[in-house]
């Protein structure tokens, strides 16, 4: 007699193929706390691992110079560009997915996976055009300083030819993750993460190719990884990719603007902010920029713990939110948010006294590097905590396509509070306002979730009695 799904481990799901129906039986009736976890593991890898490579290249760049050191930071800010159309299309998809499925729609999930698949890639390839045509203009325009100019070019030149690959390989894997099947996401992102961190001193150092060597090392991950997910999608119960399924109607496009725009909004404004960071650092030299760029970096890598795991709550809310199974949503969310706050206060708290060894471990010997960066590490850690009300509220808020609610909120951290921050903080108080901003902002984006987010969850509750 075959067992139930609900009584076989999520572990043991996960390691064998399985249906579309299987996938809904199991996200609409496993204990949620145990399914969240199975389905973050692989998340939260793909999270740090990917985090991970991109503190590689500042590692390993940071041993060239102070210049070349900031000048990834720059190029960081377009890059976050490349991901935000890689996020729009992945999250606009992927959440209509989810749905669909969730109320067993397959055939539309399928036109769905598609059309995002393929938007993204058409406009990854723009990008990098656009990109190559307007290089130099566009390295001065995301912060270069005369010094800093060369070594962006470099770099920025060669992270372009990676573009359509970055973008379609963010659609696969977020589309993969809202069909609760993120172990196989995992495999093509850790993969790609792997190969840029074994090129990098291979071909910065070995091959003496310098800041340009990091360039390439990140373009061929990025290649591997798309090869590695597109394969991917043809295994176990995930939905294969075809282009006749490409279906770019009206409808379609509404629902992935609806779906997307919170990722468009976060992710755009996070590279405006990383931007206006670069122009307001630079005042006081590229040591300032250098500084603020490696605890760009540290941040996201502390924070991708918590973005896997709410990423491992998305399918489970995507799912049980389509079949009207309120309690499952409002369950996993609360879980979330104190598994996430847990872990980022006492992470906040052992980082805060080691903020210049941390600092240090990317640009030795650079005392005005390290003095501003563990200054606006110090700032950041206090704040960190916080984020785990409002990361996961975003995350909810755009599953359940409650989408004006989510873009507000989205757009609050690194826009609708940095912003204006960014100008002001450093009017008055210099420097120190430059290192200070993103933590007050984090503060005023706490305030402003937790309406934005009880009122969703008292409409929920409303729903489920």
């Amino acid at each position: 007699m075959p067992v139930p799904l609900q009584e076989i481990s999520p572990i043991a799901f996960m390691r064998h193929p399985h249906t579309t129906q299987e996938n809904f039986i199991h996200l609409t009736t496993y204990p949620v706390p145990r399914l969240i976890m199975s389905l973050a593991v692989p998340t939260i890898i793909s999270m740090l691992v990917t985090s991970f490579y991109n503190m590689a290249d500042t590692y390993f760049v940071g041993k060239i110079n102070t210049q070349a050191t900031a000048a990834v930071g720059v190029v960081f800010s377009f890059m976050t560009i490349i991901q935000a159309v890689g996020f729009f299309f992945g999250h606009g998809s992927g959440n209509y997915i989810s749905r669909k499925l969730g109320a067993q729609d397959t055939a539309n999930a399928e036109k769905m996976a598609a059309t995002g698949f393929f938007f993204a890639f058409f406009i990854g390839l723009a990008l990098a055009m656009a990109g190559l045509i307007f290089l130099t203009p566009l390295s001065i325009l995301l912060g270069s300083t005369p010094t800093i100019l060369p070594y962006t070019e470099q770099y920025l030149g060669i992270i372009l030819l990676g573009a359509p690959f970055m973008t379609s390989s963010l659609v696969l894997n977020n589309q993969m993750r809202f069909q609760g099947n993120a172990s196989y996401a995992m495999v093509g992102i850790v993969s790609g993460a792997v190969i840029n961190v074994v090129l990098d001193p291979i071909l910065i150092f070995s091959f003496e190719m310098g800041i340009s060597g990091a360039a390439w090392a990140t373009a061929v991950s990025q290649l591997c990884s798309f090869i590695l997910l597109l394969f991917m999608t043809r295994r176990g119960g995930n939905i294969r990719i075809h282009y006749r399924n490409f279906t770019p109607t009206i409808a379609f496009i509404k629902e992935i603007i609806g779906g997307g725009t919170p990722s468009l909004a976060r992710q755009g404004l996070a590279s405006v902010a990383t931007m206006l960071l670069n122009l307001a650092a630079g005042v006081y030299g590229d040591a300032a920029i250098a500084g603020m760029s490696i605890v760009s970096r540290i941040g996201m890598f502390i924070n991708s713990f918590l973005i896997g795991f709410g990423q491992g709550f998305q399918p489970v809310c995507g799912f049980n939110y389509g079949a009207g199974l309120y309690g499952r949503v409002r369950q996993g969310f609360w879980f979330c948010v104190k598994i996430g706050f847990i872990f980022l206060f006492i992470f906040a708290l052992l980082c805060f006294g080691y903020a210049e060894e941390v600092v240090e471990l990317f640009r030795k010997g650079d005392p005005a590097v390290i003095a501003t960066g563990a200054s606006a590490l110090r700032w950041q850690l206090v704040t960190y905590p916080l984020g785990a009300w409002i990361i996961v509220s975003n995350m909810m808020l755009q599953t359940i396509r409650k989408s004006v609610r989510a873009t507000i909120l989205s757009s609050a951290r690194q826009g609708l509070f940095f912003v204006p921050l960014i100008f002001i903080l450093p009017h008055f108080l210099g420097l120190q306002g430059v290192e200070m901003c993103q933590a007050v902002s984090d503060m005023f984006t706490f305030v402003l979730a937790i309406p934005l987010t009880c009122g969703v969850l008292a409409e929920m509750k409303r729903k489920e009695a």
